[in-house]
């Protein structure tokens, strides 16, 4: 493994690759954010497409999705600060937080949006979470492809003309230099970045007894018949989750340190009792924890220094959400062992070496690790 040598991400991490200098594609798009993107000139071409949605509107001019967490609650602030009429879109969690709820709740009152609550048959979601477990190690692999197809899906039959997603994850966190200037969330970017292992819902008919039925709400349109414009908010405005939080917390959002699930943000991820498993298995796959991404970010904004990052790691250790483990299989209806046994199926034999029954990752950014 190669570690950045201005932040702590290492070249393991998809869509990161590190310089002839050590330096990682998710510094150099920071760089862009900071000196090379003309955001006035951004934020000029987003008015143009507010006054194109608007001008093909036929109700609402866009539709925002939403889980109620701080991002989406800036999505819907902007979207309204500009004049647009969204409609909130969520795809259900079957493990959504209490925290979740409210946020959700608080977000439909106080910023006046309404909003579609998007709930798919738990017992659908149980068979597709296992499936996609067990073959490709991914229990986050159903929920990317219900919160991409849905809004996708509604937009082309409800006949509105645009969809407001949030950041773009490769300006964020590493992409190569097309993929970090692009706004368009598009089939192209979906196959690549939609976290969906090369998989469309056609892939997943018969496992677990899945039937095309029962996948209808992970299907995409074919061949729509209406053009829909997707874009990230974040290649128009500058994207920072903090500024995020700080706006929605002034209309509404609450969150507090006891809502943390997993990395250093206590308010980020805090909808869902599952996506700390969906970042839980980068260290299997890529040995890092969600506090690598977390802290990287920090370095970038000068909020810490590049060793107080890996001391703070080093102090949180891997994180291993084992009462999330526990929901999930009880979900799941596996006992937890399975839940570890197949994680261990999925550990990657090129970063990891095992010695005296135990797997180390030599090289390992952090000396002293416990492991």
């Amino acid at each position: 493994m190669k570690y950045c040598q201005r932040c702590i991400l290492p070249d393991t991490r998809p869509g990161v690759e590190i310089d002839a200098d050590g330096v990682c594609t998710g510094c150099r798009g920071h760089e862009e954010k900071e000196g090379k993107i003309d955001w006035a000139a951004r934020e000029r071409a987003f008015r143009t497409l507010v006054a194109d949605a608007k001008a093909r509107s036929g109700g609402y001019d866009c539709i925002v999705p939403v889980s109620g967490g701080k991002d989406s609650w800036y999505q819907i602030i902007k979207a309204k600060e500009y004049g647009l009429k969204p409609l909130g879109v969520t795809w259900r969690t079957p493990a959504r937080t209490e925290i979740g709820q409210r946020n959700l709740d608080r977000m439909i009152q106080k910023l006046g949006v309404d909003h579609i609550d998007y709930t798919i048959d738990p017992e659908v979601e149980r068979k597709f979470m296992i499936a996609a477990y067990e073959e490709k190690g991914a229990t986050g692999l159903p929920m990317h492809m219900a919160l991409f197809a849905i809004p996708i899906s509604l937009a082309v039959r409800l006949r509105i003309p645009m969809i407001v997603w949030g950041e773009n994850p490769q300006l964020e966190y590493g992409g190569n230099e097309l993929e970090r200037l692009a706004d368009t969330l598009d089939a192209a970017w979906l196959a690549k970045h939609g976290c969906l292992q090369s998989t469309d819902a056609d892939f997943w008919i018969g496992k677990q007894g899945l039937t095309p039925a029962d996948l209808v709400p992970y299907r995409f349109p074919s061949d729509p018949d209406y053009d829909v414009r997707s874009i990230f908010l974040g290649a128009f405005f500058k994207w920072d989750s903090f500024e995020n939080t700080r706006i929605a917390a002034a209309h509404g959002f609450a969150h507090d340190e006891s809502d943390l699930k997993t990395g250093s943000w206590a308010f980020a991820d805090i909808d869902c009792h599952f996506i700390s498993l969906h970042h839980f298995l980068k260290w299997y796959k890529f040995g890092i924890t969600r506090a690598f991404d977390n802290l990287s970010v920090q370095i970038r904004r000068g909020d810490m220094t590049r060793d107080e990052a890996i001391a703070t790691v080093r102090a949180m250790g891997v994180q291993a959400p084992e009462e999330d483990v526990r929901r999930f299989c009880a979900f799941a209806g596996r006992p937890e062992s399975w839940f570890w046994d197949t994680a261990e199926r999925f550990r990657n034999r090129d970063i990891w070496v095992q010695k005296d029954g135990v797997w180390k990752i030599p090289g390992f950014l952090i000396e002293g690790w416990e492991w």
